[in-house]
């Protein structure tokens, strides 16, 4: 009976908030925000600074840049996993995918073994 109840609450609540957007002279809300909806801040500045934190210290954890930067814990992982790449490795953040200078001394060590095999 609760979970009826808090159903059909949230069904009022949306069709109150479109009746509020017709009357204000909207046609279309499917684009519209809805309140409560979570608000993602990821510009430029905050990815770079969420970086410049992990390089200047590998252990670092999300809640303390979290808080560094005053933005929220989920921000902070959104914005290292999903938009600079990074994984925990050993406690450690390193980046999912080798950079050119890594690939190409591997390249390198890979050739000398095979030089020294034959």
């Amino acid at each position: 009976m609760d979970s009826s109840r808090s159903a059909q609450r949230a069904v009022i609540q949306f069709l109150e908030y479109g009746e509020q957007c017709y009357e204000a002279g909207c046609v279309n809300i499917k684009d519209f925000p809805r309140p409560r909806q979570a608000h993602i801040v990821t510009n430029s500045a905050t990815i770079s600074a969420v970086d410049e934190f992990i390089r200047q210290n590998r252990r670092i954890t999300t809640r303390e840049i979290a808080v560094e930067l005053s933005i929220s814990k989920g921000t902070v992982h959104h914005i290292i996993h999903k938009r600079l790449g990074y994984g925990k490795v050993c406690a450690q953040w390193v980046p999912k995918h080798l950079s050119a200078n890594q690939k190409a001394a591997r390249m390198g060590v890979y050739l000398t073994q095979q030089f020294l095999l034959h």
